[in-house]
């Protein structure tokens, strides 16, 4: 997916920056990873309070599988089918993952690294 197509997505949120990311794209706004794009499925950022709309909305939560065969639930979930053809939609989305990734950076127990980045 091109850079452009993905900051259309995401335009509800206005000005996004599109890094590579592991085998992806990762997509951040105001410093904060919001987004990604793996394998051509864009993916939200999620949490517990955003968990429940996204399972209503039969969002998939994205899993990691380390080769030793154990699997991790990644807090980012599928854009849901309803916005990907309703730009409306996606904005009301895409302001659901920018406010969990909000969330994540107040979570208290995070430090803050030399760079001034916070880290779990």
């Amino acid at each position: 997916m091109e850079t452009a197509d993905i900051e259309d997505i995401f335009a509800g949120l206005g000005a996004v920056t599109v890094k590579r990311l592991f085998s992806g794209k990762g997509v951040y706004h105001q410093g904060l990873i919001v987004g990604a794009v793996m394998d051509g499925d864009i993916l939200l950022k999620g949490d517990a309070e955003t968990e429940p709309q996204f399972l209503a909305a039969g969002a998939i939560q994205w899993t990691y599988q380390y080769p030793d065969g154990r699997t991790i639930r990644m807090p980012y979930w599928t854009l849901p089918g309803e916005a990907l053809d309703d730009p409306d939609q996606r904005a009301v989305w895409v302001r659901l993952a920018f406010a969990a990734a909000r969330r994540a950076e107040l979570r208290p127990g995070r430090k803050r690294t030399k760079t001034g980045k916070r880290q779990s």
